[in-house]
């Protein structure tokens, strides 16, 4: 029933009107906000991080922020177009240039046609519509637009990597840098004009897990008869959902499988697959396989499978200082979309002294790794660009052993930092968000922090931080996690100088454990200890990955919200 409006004679009639005079102010600043309103490119230019730069690109006269966002968007493809046209004509020099130079050369061109692609895809989908889209949709584009600037920035360096001043790598420095300025203003024109303010899509569940916690088949016998048992199967099965495998291979090492290496069964595997297809399982048995892995785009929706950690090995010894970039050394790099491995374990032993050497490269999306272990020293896990989840993992590594620029969760892992070489500190991250609208970070959620059996053995004074600013916009999150006593109170350690100390963000939330007191903290501008739980569930697998869209499909269990 309508209530009536009653007014006291006493109340002068302006204070009545208060409300209706604030609704209308907002309703005009909200006009005046509107994204399809004609502005000039000086105007809308001040919203992007390089406002003398987008002035300069966007065209003369008016539009609105979408149209000068497809116009941005459309001209970011044809400079990735040209800048993979004048890398083509670099690497046909062949012989002329050197191998640490070609070795750049070819993660440049491998990462422009990542580019090519997503910003392909990109404008598609902007050209549907001048209007803010979806959550889930926004979230995938943003995704994508923050990548190419992550691939950028790669491609640059890597080049540097290569320590030399040749006319090759100084002829690509100012194209790289225009690049990536032009991809900044794509990045920031889309935000403004597409993606919402805030996140409306709710999830509708928080937890997840395997019933029995388990697989729930045997994935021990070798003979063809688990082909033939498994195929059409559901597997990985969840509470409330179920994991579809439409084929499966088995790789063997005493040629009682399908395949006796891992690259073979990769191959093998169809292309393109489509999520409501199921998923391709490679069942990869005990053993240990000396190869390096790539999962190439095209073989989307890969469930690959091991007989457990430290039962199917999979190693490699690839580093910096053999002539490898960081982004090439990786054991084992995945850029495929829907990736999930489960029970096995990635290595890289090139050691210490080799400095930068990588287990694992993932700039897969929706990937996803379950009761895996990574080990390493320096650059152990690099979680590159895209969406990213890992649960119940185990991570070794020195320096910077968590790092790259993904949207990444690692929930219920144990994080070991172990003994570096003499004179070296310990960072466990190293985030590389280099644009203020990138949507990416590293959160480390409900994880364990303590030292690997060599560290705690060892009678030497190493330092061990919970990160360092590699890239500007650095975005680190410690959450529910325990922190042993090796953690250093200042609780973070410089990059170099005071670089980003005021861009970066750093936080901590609810930690607990002799290492989690931050009454000793750095106070940089940019580090924080989160009181609100409001603030905290920004950088949860439900609202920091928009998970629940896409986790339950995996069958790998999780915890969307805090614990």
């Amino acid at each position: 029933m309508a209530s009536k409006l009653f007014f006291p004679i006493s109340v002068p009639f302006f204070v009545i009107l208060l409300p209706f005079f604030f609704a209308s102010l907002s309703y005009a600043a909200e006009s005046n906000n509107n994204p399809n309103k004609t502005v000039s490119p000086g105007s809308i230019c001040v919203h992007t991080p390089y406002p003398s730069f987008c002035k300069s690109l966007l065209p003369n006269g008016t539009s609105n922020v979408y149209g000068y966002g497809r116009f941005s968007i459309q001209k970011s493809l044809s400079q990735s177009s040209t800048f993979f046209n004048l890398l083509e004509k670099y690497l046909q020099r062949g012989s002329s240039l050197s191998t640490t130079t070609v070795s750049a050369l070819q993660d440049c061109r491998f990462l422009t046609g990542l580019n090519m692609d997503f910003l392909s895809g990109s404008i598609e989908n902007v050209n549907r519509t001048s209007w803010i889209l979806p959550d889930l949709e926004a979230d995938r584009l943003q995704t994508f637009l923050s990548a190419i600037l992550t691939n950028q920035q790669t491609c640059l360096d890597g080049l540097k990597e290569t320590g030399s001043a040749s006319s090759v790598t100084n002829g690509l420095l100012g194209t790289i840098s225009n690049n990536n300025k032009l991809y900044s203003v794509s990045l920031a024109l889309f935000t403004k004009g597409w993606v919402p303010s805030n996140v409306t899509w709710k999830p509708t569940r928080k937890h997840v897990t395997f019933r029995n916690g388990r697989l729930p088949f045997k994935m021990s016998s070798r003979t063809r008869a688990i082909y033939d048992s498994v195929r059409g199967r559901k597997l990985l099965q969840s509470v409330d959902d179920q994991v579809t495998v439409f084929d499966i291979v088995v790789v063997s090492q005493d040629g009682s499988g399908n395949f006796t290496n891992i690259t073979d069964a990769i191959n093998a595997a169809p292309s393109k697959i489509n999520p409501t297809d199921g998923y391709f399982l490679i069942y990869v048995t005990a053993g240990v396989y000396d190869e390096n892995v790539s999962i190439p785009k095209s073989k989307r929706y890969l469930l690959m499978v091991g007989d457990g950690i430290n039962q199917t090995i999979v190693t490699g010894n690839r580093s910096v200082v053999d002539g490898w970039t960081t982004f090439n050394s990786a054991t084992f790099a995945v850029v495929a979309t829907g990736f999930v491995a489960v029970d096995m374990t990635f290595r890289n032993t090139a050691g210490a002294i080799k400095h930068q050497a990588v287990a694992v490269r993932n700039g897969a999306d929706m990937s996803t790794f379950y009761r895996c272990s990574f080990e390493g020293y320096q650059d152990t896990l690099y979680t590159h660009s895209l969406r990213q989840f890992y649960r119940e993992c185990d991570i070794y590594g020195t320096v910077d052993f968590i790092f790259g620029n993904a949207a990444v969760v690692l929930q219920n892992c144990n994080i070991y930092p172990r003994l570096p070489m003499s004179g070296q500190f310990n960072a466990i991250t190293a985030q590389g968000r280099i644009d203020p609208n990138q949507n990416t970070g590293t959160s480390i959620h409900n994880c364990t922090i303590r030292a690997a059996d060599d560290l705690a053995s060892s009678n030497t004074n190493t330092q061990t931080y919970l990160g360092r600013p590699w890239k500007e916009y650095s975005r680190t999150v410690f959450m529910q996690s325990f922190m042993d006593s090796l953690i250093n109170p200042a609780g973070w350690r410089e990059w170099d100088g005071s670089f980003a100390l005021s861009t970066l963000y750093y936080a901590e939330y609810n930690n607990t454990g002799p290492g989690s007191d931050t009454a000793a903290r750095v106070t940089w501008p940019g580090c924080h200890v989160i009181k609100s739980t409001t603030d905290a569930v920004n950088f949860t697998a439900s609202d920091m990955l928009l998970g629940e869209n896409w986790l339950p499909r995996t069958g790998v269990p999780y915890t969307g919200g805090l614990i």
